[in-house]
């Protein structure tokens, strides 16, 4: 999504912050302190040599900034961790209010903002791991960024109201699921997806997630890359892990699909789909 005007550095440690557990704002805060608290309280020299001079004006100027900015430093994280907090907070009474509601408009009362905080607490409730990207418009790259074990996941949210989501954003996803090396990709929607934007996404391990689509996995059902990992599909050879399908980027078999271990990199073991275990 699109970035806003020239923000401050606090605003951006702010926002920064805002993207995580409001814990890590926290912690970061406390931290923040005490680094600057220690250099705030440097013993002052009380006799220096001429060749010392330099290190003491240096040492007495960052222990003065110390002492004023280990009360200030901590500010942008906590106010960080408040947003986190309340975003959060917002986003579980969204799913609830969405998993109560059976009215197909259930998605269409809420902003872009919203939408993208239930798409976030939807995947949180489903066992991922969330980072949330950022952002001030209702449309534009990768909004969320999430995690089942060792899995890279990029979602991309589309609060779309008047019209179905086109094959352009679902190959843009691809795009950059490739740089970034992500395992799989979904695209939702409080709407619909074109034909050929379902033709696209077929074989490449994104997951084109319509409003009836997301209504059941607010509703408990499991989203496709995460059902895959399931007790009906093959457990790990080496370590009895639970296992996903993936595609080789590289090498001999790059294109090809494999069974790989959701443990990855700690367990490497394979099972190419003709059956060969490694």
């Amino acid at each position: 999504m699109g970035r806003r005007k020239q923000d401050s550095l606090v605003e951006d440690i702010a926002e920064l912050a805002a993207r995580f557990h409001w814990g890590v704002g926290v912690a970061l805060a406390i931290l923040s302190y005490l680094v600057l608290h220690h250099f705030a309280g440097l013993p002052t020299v009380a006799t220096v040599t001429p060749g010392e001079i330099g290190a003491m004006v240096t040492t007495t100027v960052f222990r003065s900034v110390s002492q004023i900015f280990q009360y200030l430093a901590p500010l942008p994280f906590l106010a960080g961790a408040f947003v986190s907090a309340i975003r959060r907070r917002r986003a579980g009474e969204l799913h609830d209010q969405v998993a109560a509601d059976g009215s197909d408009n259930a998605l269409d009362k809420m902003t872009w903002f919203e939408f993208e905080g239930l798409v976030a607490e939807t995947f949180r409730r489903k066992g991922y791991r969330v980072l949330e990207k950022g952002g001030d418009g209702p449309d534009g790259g990768v909004d969320l960024v999430v995690y089942m074990g060792s899995d890279k996941y990029l979602v991309q949210c589309k609060q779309w109201k008047t019209r179905q989501v086109g094959v352009a954003i679902v190959r843009e996803l691809y795009g950059v699921m490739t740089a970034e090396r992500a395992v799989g990709g979904f695209v939702v929607a409080s709407g619909d997806f074109t034909p050929d934007a379902k033709a696209f996404a077929m074989g490449r391990s994104i997951e084109l997630v319509d409003s009836r689509k997301l209504r059941r996995l607010v509703g408990g059902e499991l989203p496709a890359a995460q059902a895959s990992a399931t007790a009906a599909d093959p457990k790990c050879p080496k370590c009895g892990s639970a296992m996903v399908k993936r595609t080789a980027k590289s090498g001999t078999y790059a294109g090809n699909q494999f069974w790989g271990c959701t443990k990855f990199p700690s367990c490497k073991g394979i099972i190419n789909l003709g059956g060969a275990k490694e």
